[in-house]
């Protein structure tokens, strides 16, 4: 069903190897990724160690580097790599005709904030 789905626009839009962002009322950004293998990815746009911007990182394979301090964050679960710990929620994402869609319900849901204990 295609009202389960946000139409985010044509994947021409995203040159393979880079990213882009979209933003979201209410909600945490969305890095949408083009890898050069041909396959796209969606995370919120936030690395897990000091919330760097995952869209402005190196895209290698399917995995992210952070522009901040060199995470590497998968871009198939999120999770960090090697001797890092910590996760970036994915965005269930389709390619169909062309065109880019995003799970509606990961995008518009509301994020329950964490709190750190004191």
């Amino acid at each position: 069903m295609i009202g389960d789905w946000l139409d985010i626009g044509p994947k021409t839009q995203i040159e393979p190897g880079t990213a882009r962002t979209l933003p979201v009322e209410g909600g945490e950004e969305i890095a949408v990724f083009h890898t050069m293998r041909g396959e796209f990815f969606a995370l919120v746009n936030s690395c897990p160690h000091k919330q760097g911007p995952l869209s402005q990182g190196i895209v290698h394979g399917d995995v992210v580097t952070c522009p901040l301090h060199n995470w590497n964050i998968s871009l198939r679960s999120g999770n960090a790599l090697g001797s890092d710990e910590g996760c970036v929620p994915t965005v269930p994402l389709k390619v169909d005709a062309g065109r880019i869609y995003l799970k509606r319900s990961a995008v518009l849901s509301p994020r329950v904030p964490v709190v750190q204990a004191a």
